[in-house]
């Protein structure tokens, strides 16, 4: 979703003229970003779908009617629409709009965030003209020509976020290390528990933390918090929206899961991390905290090892300032702010039939 709206927002600004039409998922959570992104929409539609790999016969069956029903409506709505160009960036609603585009020949782009494409973009890729990627790497899952390297988007709060604004909007101490621990939207509760177990020595190691513990998790990370006696210097939120820019340009160093936002966001502010990548899941996570950690700019821990691991690995990094400065130079060197006006281009192109 985020990287979407980066690069409508960035559309709109090179381009003001462009009309945005946003078809997402009935029940997901796109409606709720899409109207606090504060982009100029100008029509939001649902279509069924639903997932056909990894599910049992009865769910299979379902989601092949859902997806039947999402590609009338998703005919119906090109068909009123006339749109002059598609980015897609995943999700099972996705299909029955790339199928009727091809239909319709009306041009597709995907954005990939990841390093290697997952089920859903594999599917989708022999309908799209062009695969827009994150880095190098992921060219290697197209046919040669079908890519085009563009970075991560970026929304604009990301990219004018600043260290100083970071540090006043939280009240963090600019004498103190920052620590921002964050595991996704909903939430990681191994990452919430393992930062809870060690965070009274965060603190005596005078170690400040900003915890977006997510939605899912924020009840019973509020009831630890409480047990712990609300400690200064610990700051817990469900979730973070436009504030997120400002807590990574406040942090000095990150733990957190490894989806595809950590391969834009933590380079865009120079940030060292420490990736933790979901054990039991598609390996995409793992190729992220890889490609970060073999360029310097992270570590990769595996989730079985954060118990005894998570603690000397944060202390070796915040208290080796060497350490800390050669992480944050290789983060840097890495970082693609561009990312969105380099899709918004191209998305301008494919619409003029370049």
């Amino acid at each position: 979703m985020y990287p979407a709206l980066a690069i409508a927002e960035a559309a709109t600004t090179q381009r003001p003229d462009t009309k945005l039409h946003f078809v997402g998922s009935p029940g997901g959570m796109e409606r709720g970003l899409v109207r606090q992104a504060g982009l100029d929409f100008d029509r939001y539609d649902e279509v069924q779908a639903g997932p056909v790999h990894g599910v049992g016969p009865l769910r299979m069956v379902v989601s092949a009617a859902k997806l039947a029903v999402g590609t009338l409506q998703a005919f119906g709505l090109m068909v009123r629409s006339r749109p002059d160009v598609i980015l897609l960036t995943g999700g099972w609603s996705s299909l029955p709009v790339a199928v009727v585009g091809w239909i319709l020949r009306v041009p597709i782009l995907i954005y990939l965030p990841d390093i290697e494409p997952g089920l859903t973009i594999k599917v989708l890729s022999p309908f799209a003209r062009q695969v827009a990627v994150t880095v190098n790497d992921s060219q290697a899952f197209f046919p040669a020509g079908k890519t085009v390297v563009t970075g991560y988007p970026l929304r604009r709060a990301f990219q004018e976020a600043t260290r100083e604004n970071g540090r006043m909007h939280f009240g963090l101490d600019p004498m103190r290390k920052t620590l921002l621990v964050f595991g996704g939207s909903l939430g990681s509760r191994a990452v919430n528990h393992a930062l809870l177990d060690i965070l009274p020595e965060l603190l005596a190691d005078a170690v400040q933390v900003i915890h977006v513990t997510g939605t899912r998790t924020w009840d019973e990370v509020e009831q630890r918090k409480n047990a712990l006696g609300n400690p200064p210097g610990y700051l817990a939120f469900p979730y973070l929206h436009d504030d997120m820019s400002l807590a990574l340009a406040a942090a000095d160093l990150v733990v957190s899961r490894a989806g595809a936002s950590v391969l834009g966001e933590l380079p865009q502010f120079g940030l060292p991390s420490i990736l933790i990548p979901l054990a039991y899941f598609w390996r995409y996570q793992q190729r992220n905290a890889d490609w970060l950690a073999q360029r310097g700019a992270a570590v990769h821990l595996a989730e079985n090892d954060m118990a005894q691991g998570l603690l000397p690995v944060i202390r070796d990094i915040l208290g080796n300032q060497e350490r800390l400065r050669n992480m944050q130079a290789a983060a840097q060197s890495l970082a693609q702010p561009d990312g969105a006006l380099n899709v918004a281009q191209a998305l301008a192109q494919l619409a003029e039939g370049g």
